[in-house]
């Protein structure tokens, strides 16, 4: 009954004043669908390398790819700000969504969502049906399971959300080898174990935020020690799998392990600092930059 006023103003039978750019890639967090291209094309381009295909005489492959993950994701993030529209006006970060300002209306938003999920997964499927298939389940994650589900319910929440977020590069493989040998899942288990630490961090940082939405992220069910403990266990994790992806030479897993040790040492540092968010900023932050970097490696050495 508390967010009845904010959900009227989005009436659809409301005049929403005209929809900006800047808007258009808040809608569809355009952050989140770049970082995703990112882990969906290194899946891609090792698929290619690792079947001895070539990247130029598949372009078709590789656009139907790029594009179809790129517009599922979009439209999963659109699905999500729909869904979320009742607690995102809580949340001084997402308070100036065009969902939140009734710069769009909620038709138009689940219109655009599902369109882009429409059209995304009928690209996947011009690749083959697995990448298909993975596609649907990664929507069906993150909208289902993650934004309608366990969200607002349980603390597990950004464990199942995790498997949305490690779809991508198994997508990008699946459009070149349907097969998905051991180094495909490895990519998709990198990306799961990464994540947890990774939005551990956020929610520490915004935990008062979350507690006033009432979302029962980690930190607001447990508190800090216990994340802080969780954040150390998932990238601990971590250290074991570039061993796994052993094909890849010997200079990745060097530069993995480091990554990995440097991580879980800033981690450690944290029980030294009594500045819980200032950790969790530092933790977030190599989170991204750790990202980045492990999957443009997998890129750039697997040339030499």
């Amino acid at each position: 009954m508390g967010n009845s006023r904010i959900l009227t103003t989005m009436d659809d039978t409301s005049s929403p004043p005209k929809i900006g750019l800047k808007d258009f890639t808040a809608l569809i967090k355009i952050g989140i669908v770049n970082s995703n291209l990112i882990t969906t094309f290194t899946g891609l381009w090792l698929a290619f390398l690792f079947t001895g295909n070539h990247f130029l005489q598949s372009i078709d492959i590789v656009i139907y790819t790029l594009l179809g993950s790129s517009l599922i994701i979009a439209g999963s993030c659109a699905m999500n700000n729909y869904i979320d529209r009742d607690i995102d006006p809580i949340m001084k970060r997402t308070q100036n969504r065009p969902t939140v300002t009734g710069k769009i209306s909620g038709s138009k938003v689940l219109a655009l969502g599902s369109t882009f999920v429409g059209t995304g997964l009928i690209l996947l499927f011009m690749t083959n049906i697995t990448a298909g298939i993975i596609g649907i389940i990664g929507v069906f994650s993150y909208v289902v399971l993650y934004s309608l589900w366990s969200k607002r319910l349980y603390v597990s929440n950004t464990i199942i959300g995790s498997i949305s977020g490690a779809v991508p590069p198994l997508i990008g493989w699946a459009a070149v080898d349907p097969s998905l040998p051991p180094m495909a899942w490895m990519l998709f288990l990198l990306m799961f174990v990464w994540q947890p630490p990774h939005f551990y961090a956020l929610a520490m940082r915004r935990v008062d935020e979350y507690r006033a939405a009432s979302i029962p992220m980690l930190p607001v069910v447990k508190g800090f020690a216990t994340t802080k403990r969780h954040i150390l266990i998932w990238v601990a994790l971590l250290l074991p799998i570039p061993f796994f992806m052993s094909s890849l030479g010997i200079p990745f897993i060097i530069l993995a392990t480091l990554l990995n040790i440097g991580w879980l040492v800033i981690g450690i540092n944290g029980y030294k600092n009594r500045d819980d968010k200032k950790w969790a900023t530092r933790m977030f932050v190599y989170s991204i930059n750790y990202l980045t970097i492990l999957f443009t490696a997998m890129v750039i050495l697997s040339v030499f």
